[in-house]
Order: structure tokens, then C-alpha cells, then sequence
């Protein structure tokens, strides 16, 4: 700014950080909310705030721990890692709650607080070893993961990683010292804990009556995981697919095209035109613009062509505006695309950027020649445009430039004196302009273009009047006499992909119609027209086709790699299979919020639903690892499973509601428009409804499932005992 004249003042018109600084930010208070609420979760359950602080200390140092993790990789703190942290904060804390309840429950008995550490860490370790080694399990096969995807899920996965183990170490350590230093046995006195406690109470009592009831109805149980795993596939299919959610981004741009040829005044005329329909927007009362920035030609591909352009239409602060920017898009559409001589479009910018301004719906066909291409491309849009829910359908192959082909008598002008070069400069000198000198001024240098007026360059009629000099007579000979006008339409470009001739058609989709709907119906549509050429995708609908596919891949890596790691650590192939049966629920519970709240399965609920077979699995450890305890010293199976079942129902119920709790803030939380509202309803929604799922039938499925698969099994330390008779 120092360095400009006076009177001339510049400002940021528009800045895309302010999305990003927004959306951060937003993050940031869900953290705060959602640690807050966990707290007081667990303050509820223990009633002791000293039981509280033990294993609030996990929580700072275990994210903290998270920032190295980041650092070895060379990642960066933003949102995907923020939101990674709000998912963080319901499980890291888990371990921690695991040990502190085990430590306090044995205080609450009677033992002394050194004693119960002692005993009660040695108790619970195990299990909390075990849902580490599965989390981290879980996410190991997302750092392979190639593309746009892949790029997300690994920063997920060892932001999420190094957490862990972090909390793992801490719970196993930090949090017994502690406990042993500052828990002691006091009287519940708040009013509000005392009033939870005898709910709490009430609420175990009604389970463990209830237990004994499913535990006898095990035919029912199969049934109801068998319908689940049915009603999931059913729900997938029914639930929205798309690479990204729609956001927020406090902008939605406008794009425009004209004629092909047409010049840049033209093109300006236009886009004017567009704008003064959009004006009366801006100036009415509670608008929820800011100001609208026009620009000719357009961005991305098209910045080099002047038959487009560009209307950023930039809107008011989240804050200060009642109405999202995809509603306030909805009623400018009318204004726009009415607009005579100009096809112009309202389009929201993506949350991540894949493929700069062009459509969601791009497929290409390769082929031989472009004629050839022509007429498949030509016959799949006409069956397209009977498909209502897409807009906007083309070809970036369309023979709609329109060019004057000049056919030279070369006879003829050979008997005048006149070579093609002669008539080749001129026209190039003419219509295209050439700088002949420069003009020197107070020290600047001007050039002196030889060019045709404006208004002579603009029609055919213009050609005629050139004169060309016969180079035998030194004569001017009209143009008209040498050559032939032909005009004729010609492609913009030829394009071709991986070294064979393209065409590629792209489309919009209407607002209630997924991409992934879309796809689907242009490869029907190509079935049923019989076409035979290799087809491909590119920009959001290759991310989606790639993404889509690997996502089953990434689930069976991650069940596949817990279910192992579960078979070594209980040395059991049968344990671990009674403890991965949860992860149906969860992924049902997930689908059934997505639905519910009208989200999507998208990159982020993806990495979500990943998530849940990790954290669905720990409940299930903790009584499957306590009702092997109880058979060690020789109690029998059912009693054993029940024991186990009374004893971590409030572990369970206090880590379940704890991860519950932290993703309320981002479900509750967007309420009216908010930067990356979207994304963050995509995790919170999956993970609680998972979650509520998964623990609701968990309690029941497991030591069901437990009595039914365990019952001829050997104890856990059958391996053990038998090693030492042999050593003996």
C-alpha cells in the first residue's frame, strides 16, 4: 500500500483463507465443549473430583503427544487433524477412565489406595493392551491408501495413532501413580451425582435382570446379527454417496460462457448483464451479501478463453447471516440463467479442491478417430438429457467454434504474381496484428502495431476488401479473386487421454441427486446403448470410483488386521470372533444416523465408519477379558460371563457415554450455517450412532454370544499350565 500513488487504495476482495480460519476455529470450540462434557461424565459416574483429575491429565498429554507424530510425517495442523482430535478425545480418554474405575472400585471395597493400584491396573491391563494394539491395528492399513483419499485417512490415522499409544502409556502408568497418591474413599454429597447414582444404580439392576433373560434366548440373538448384517447392506445401498458434503464456504461462484469466438467486450457485456440482475440482491434489506467480484475471462481451463467469465458472489460472516449459502444460491438461480445470449450457472466451490471449476459428472471415452467418438458422444448426451435430475450436459469435443476456411485458387493467383505466403502475411499482419516499430516518450517505449480497425475484423463481408500485391506487376488484387470463404464450424480442442483420441462429457447434478446415482446411471445408460469403447472417469467422479472401491478394501484390511491381532494377544481364534461381532452394530448404528440426521457416506463419514470398528470392539474386550479371569480361578462360564457383565457395566457405560458425549458437539453444533458444519456432521453423526448402537446391544450380544461359541473352549491360561508341566 506505501508503495502506490495517491488516491489509489487496495484491499482484499476475497480471500478463501477466511473458510479455513473459520472452520478451524469452529473445531477448536468443539474441542473445548467436548472435553468439558467428558469431564463432567465422568465426574457424574465416580462422584470424586479427585477420581476426575486422573484421567483428565491423560487427555492434554496424549494429544500433545499426537503434535510428534505430525512432525516425523511432515503434516501439518488443520482440519481433518483437528476433527481427528475431537474423535481423540472420546477414546484416549477411555483407557484412562478403564483404570482409574478399576483402582476406585477396589477403594470403594475397602482396600487402600496403594493396594487397589496395585491390584487393580494388574487387573485391567490387559484389556486395555488389547484395545490399543486393535485401534492401532485398525489404522495402519489407512496409511497406505493412495490418492485424494489416501492423502486424508493417513493424516486420521497417525494423528489418531500416536494419541493412542500415548493414552495406552499413560493409563498404564501415569494414571495408576496417581490414583495411588490422591484417590481416596469419600461420600457422594452433590446433589446432582447422588440423584445419577441412584439412577445409575437402578439402571444396573434392571440389566442384570434382564441379562438373565437374553442370556437363554440365544436363538434370537444369532437372528437379530444376522438381520443386522443384512439390514447394513440394505442401508448402504439406500444411504447418499459422494466424495465430499456440500459446505458452507460463505461464497458461491458463478460461472459463465458465450459463443465461441466471441470477444472480450462482448463477453464483458455479458457478464454485466448477469451482475446488474444480481445487484438488486446486494442492496435489499438483510442481505446476506457482502459484495459480488466479477471477472472476464474466467478461472481455471477456461482463464485463457474470452467467451467466459466468472461472479464471485461473496456472502456475509456465518455469524451474522440466518440463511446457508446453498439456500441463498437456490433463489439468485432464477436471475442468472435467464440471461439472454449467455449460459450462466451458480456453483458451490468444493470443500477440498479436486478438479478446479469443472462439473462433478465427467467420463471419458477413448477411441480411434474424433469422428467416430462424435457420434457415440452425441447419441449418450441425447439419452442423457432425458435424465432430469442432470444439467448442463456437453462435450469438450463440439464443433461449434466457428472459423472461415479460405481456399486458395493457387492456379490463378500463381498467373497474378501472388504467393500463398503473400496472402498468409497479410491476413496475419491484418487480423493479428504485428508491431512494425516503437515510439520512444519521457523514457518509455511504446510499440506501433500495424492492425485492422476493430469493426473491419468482425465479418466475413471484411475479407473482400483486403487487397494483396502481386509481386511480378507491384498491383493490388482483391482478396475476393483469389480465394474461396468457406465458414464451417471446427472443435476447440482435441484432446486426448493417455495417448489415445477423448472426448470427454461432463454434467451438473440437481441438489437431491448424489454423484454416485449419477455414475451409476451413465454406466446403465452405456450398457443399454451398447457401447463398446473403454470408458474412464476423471476429477470427483474418479475420486468417488476409487474411493467407493477402496473403502471395502479398507474394511476388510481393518477387521481382518483386529481380528488377528485379537487371535495373538488371547491366543484364541474364538474370542476374538465373539468380540468382532460388535462391529456390525456399530456400522448398522452409523448407517442409521446417516440417514437419520441426512448425511452421506463421503470421505469423511468413511473414515468415520473405520473408526467405529476399533472403538465398537472395546466394551466386548472388557467383558470377554474379565469373564476369562473369573474361569482362571475356576468359575463356571455362565456365572463367570454375568460377573463379568455387572462388574464393567459402569466402565463400559462411562467410556461409551464419554465417546458419545464428545461427538454431540458436532451434531448439536450445526444448527444454522456454519463453516465446515458438514464434515463435521459426517463424523460426529456416524460415530454416535454407532456408538449408542453398538453399546445398547453389546451388553446383550456379547456374553450371549459368549455362552453359545466359549462353552468348549480351554481357559486362557490352558497354554500356560500345560508349558509349565512340560518344563516340570
Amino acid at each position: 500500500k506505501k508503495t502506490l500513488p495517491e488516491g489509489v487504495n487496495i484491499e482484499v476482495a476475497f480471500n478463501r483463507a477466511d473458510y479455513v480460519s473459520s472452520a478451524i476455529n469452529e473445531v477448536y470450540k468443539t474441542l473445548l465443549v467436548a472435553f468439558i462434557l467428558v469431564v463432567i461424565i465422568i465426574y457424574l459416574f465416580l462422584g470424586n473430583i479427585k477420581a476426575v483429575i486422573v484421567p483428565a491429565i491423560a487427555l492434554p498429554v496424549s494429544l500433545i503427544a499426537s503434535f510428534l507424530g505430525l512432525y516425523l510425517f511432515g503434516l501439518s495442523i488443520n482440519i481433518f487433524v483437528l476433527l481427528s482430535f475431537i474423535l481423540a478425545i472420546g477414546i484416549i480418554t477411555d483407557d484412562s477412565v478403564i483404570m482409574t474405575d478399576a483402582i476406585y472400585s477396589r477403594i470403594e471395597k475397602g482396600e487402600n489406595p496403594l493396594v487397589a493400584s496395585y491390584k487393580g491396573s494388574k487387573q485391567i491391563s490387559f484389556a486395555i493392551i488389547a484395545t490399543t494394539l486393535i485401534l492401532v491395528a485398525v489404522f495402519l492399513p489407512l496409511i497406505f491408501i493412495d490418492g485424494i483419499a489416501g492423502t486424508l485417512f493417513r493424516e486420521t490415522a497417525i494423528a489418531l495413532s500416536f494419541s493412542i499409544v500415548v493414552s495406552s502409556f499413560v493409563a498404564l502408568t501415569l494414571s495408576p501413580m496417581l490414583a495411588s497418591k490422591f484417590l481416596i474413599k469419600q461420600p457422594k454429597q452433590n446433589k446432582v451425582v447422588i440423584k445419577f447414582d441412584t439412577f445409575f444404580k437402578s439402571l444396573l439392576k434392571f440389566y442384570e435382570e434382564t441379562l438373565s433373560y437374553w442370556l437363554n434366548k440365544q436363538k434370537i440373538i444369532i437372528s437379530f446379527i444376522i438381520l443386522t448384517i443384512l439390514a447394513s447392506g440394505i442401508l448402504y445401498t439406500f444411504t447418499k454417496k459422494e466424495l465430499l458434503p456440500l459446505e458452507d464456504r460463505g461464497v458461491y461462484l458463478v460461472l459463465g460462457f458465450t459463443d465461441e469466438g466471441s470477444s472480450f467486450e462482448y463477453t464483458e457485456k455479458r457478464a454485466q448483464d448477469v451482475e446488474e440482475r444480481l445487484i438488486p440482491l446486494l442492496q435489499a434489506k438483510d442481505s446476506p451479501y457482502k459484495r459480488f467480484i466479477m471477472r472476464v475471462p474466467g478461472f481455471g481451463s477456461n482463464r485463457n478463453s474470452f467467451n467466459s467469465f466468472i461472479i464471485i458472489a461473496l456472502l456475509d460472516d456465518w455469524a451474522d447471516r440466518k440463511k446457508s449459502s446453498q439456500t441463498v444460491m437456490r433463489e439468485a438461480i432464477g436471475k442468472i440463467v435467464t440471461v439472454p445470449e449467455t449460459v450462466a450457472f451458480p456453483i458451490s466451490p468444493q470443500s477440498i479442491r479436486v478438479s478446479n471449476f469443472n462439473k462433478p459428472v465427467q467420463m471419458v471415452i477413448l477411441g480411434s478417430t474424433y469422428e467416430e467418438l462424435e457420434v457415440i458422444q452425441n447419441t449418450i448426451i441425447s439419452e442423457l438429457r432425458k435424465n432430469k435430475q442432470l444439467s448442463r450436459i456437453e462435450s469438450d469435443y463440439s464443433r461449434d467454434k466457428p472459423e472461415i476456411k479460405l481456399i486458395i485458387n493457387k492456379n490463378k493467383a500463381k498467373d497474378l504474381g501472388i504467393s500463398t505466403d503473400s496472402i498468409g502475411k497479410t491476413l496475419e499482419t491484418l487480423y493479428g496484428g504485428k508491431t512494425v516499430t516503437k515510439f520512444d516518450q519521457r523514457g518509455k517505449e511504446y510499440p506501433i502495431i500495424l492492425q485492422q480497425y476493430l469493426e473491419d475484423r468482425r465479418s466475413k463481408e471484411s475479407l473482400a476488401k483486403i487487397f494483396v500485391r502481386s509481386d511480378t506487376t507491384g498491383k493490388l488484387i482483391s482478396l475476393a479473386n483469389l480465394v474461396e470463404f468457406k465458414e464451417e464450424g471446427s472443435a476447440k480442442k482435441l484432446a486426448r487421454y493417455n495417448r489415445q483420441s477423448a472426448v470427454t462429457i461432463s454434467a451438473n447434478i440437481s441438489e437431491n441427486y448424489t454423484l454416485s446415482e449419477a455414475i451409476s446411471y451413465l454406466e446403465q445408460t452405456i450398457s443399454n446403448l451398447g457401447v463398446e469403447n473403454q470408458i474412464t472417469w476423471k476429477g470427483k467422479s474418479e475420486e468417488l470410483k476409487e474411493t467407493s472401491n477402496e473403502l471395502f478394501i479398507i474394511f476388510a484390511l481393518a477387521f481382518l488386521t483386529a481380528y488377528l491381532v485379537m487371535a495373538a494377544t488371547f491366543n484364541s481364534f474364538i474370542h476374538p470372533f465373539i468380540i468382532m461381532l460388535t462391529v456390525p452394530l456399530a456400522l448398522f448404528g452409523g448407517l442409521v444416523f446417516i440417514l437419520f440426521l441426512n448425511s452421506s457416506i463421503n470421505i469423511f463419514s468413511q473414515i468415520a465408519l473405520v473408526i467405529l470398528i476399533g472403538i465398537s470392539t472395546k466394551n466386548s474386550i472388557l467383558i470377554v477379558d474379565y469373564a476369562n479371569q473369573l474361569r482362571i480361578v475356576g468359575k463356571n462360564i455362565e456365572t463367570s460371563v454375568k460377573e463379568a457383565c455387572q462388574l464393567r457395566f459402569r466402565p463400559i457405560m462411562m467410556t461409551s457415554m464419554s465417546t458419545m458425549i464428545a461427538m454431540l458437539p458436532l451434531v448439536i453444533g450445526n444448527i444454522g450455517p456454519g463453516a465446515g458444519e458438514a464434515s463435521r456432521l459426517a463424523i460426529g453423526a456416524t460415530i454416535l450412532g454407532g456408538m449408542i448402537i453398538s453399546t445398547l446391544f453389546t451388553l446383550y450380544v456379547t456374553p450371549t454370544m459368549y455362552l453359545v461359541l466359549a462353552k468348549n473352549t480351554k481357559r486362557i491360561d490352558a497354554v500356560d499350565i500345560e508349558l509349565k508341566k512340560q518344563l516340570r
